[in-house]
């Protein structure tokens, strides 16, 4: 009798378990880590004005931020004109080594699925090595399977390696202006709606 019980425990768990990874979801989550986007930067600058850098958003991605963007708990909106709006909240920061912020509501006028960065997560990594400090970027959760990826892809690296990279290095960015900038010419290069 104890058998039958603990075989039927068992089966019971298995189904259950079956379950749960054959859902979307939970598919999404685990291919989520494998093939999320992830660049890296080395700066010869030191850790602590590389990471003070990382977080003032608006002197490398958007001069049209809304919020605070280095108080853990705190929130902050980005948009760009109609064609992306999104608010994320600094969830994890370790002064030196690493930020963590959360996407918590996003919008796209290019896509069909409009909320596909929901609940991913914007890392940075540092590392210092040799008098300089290296900076892991990774996008947790955008995947080459959402339909923004292309262009994601292009407009991280362009932020990551070009305008966060300079912005570290010598105090000056390419971030978005208040009437357009670096989106702009995604915008164009990727014939988007320009609202």
């Amino acid at each position: 009798m104890k058998n039958l019980v603990a075989i039927t425990l068992l089966l019971v768990l298995v189904s259950c378990n079956e379950r749960k990874t054959s859902s979307n979801q939970n598919v999404k989550i685990s291919t989520m880590k494998d093939k999320s986007f992830t660049t890296t930067i080395t700066v010869n600058k030191g850790v602590t004005s590389t990471f003070n850098a990382i977080t003032n958003f608006r002197g490398w991605w958007s001069e049209d931020i809304e919020g605070n963007t280095d108080q853990l708990n705190d929130t902050f909106f980005y948009h760009y004109k109609d064609v992306h709006l999104c608010k994320l909240k600094l969830i994890e920061l370790i002064p030196d080594k690493k930020l963590v912020y959360q996407v918590i509501a996003n919008e796209f006028n290019f896509t069909k699925d409009k909320t596909e960065w929901v609940n991913t997560q914007l890392v940075f990594d540092l590392s210092t090595a040799d008098g300089k400090t290296k900076v892991v970027f990774t996008h947790e959760g955008l995947v080459p399977e959402y339909e923004c990826y292309k262009v994601c892809n292009d407009a991280w690296t362009s932020y990551i390696q070009g305008s966060l990279k300079n912005y570290i290095e010598t105090g000056k960015g390419k971030p978005n202006g208040k009437e357009g900038g670096l989106n702009a010419e995604l915008v164009a290069k990727w014939g988007l709606p320009d609202k």
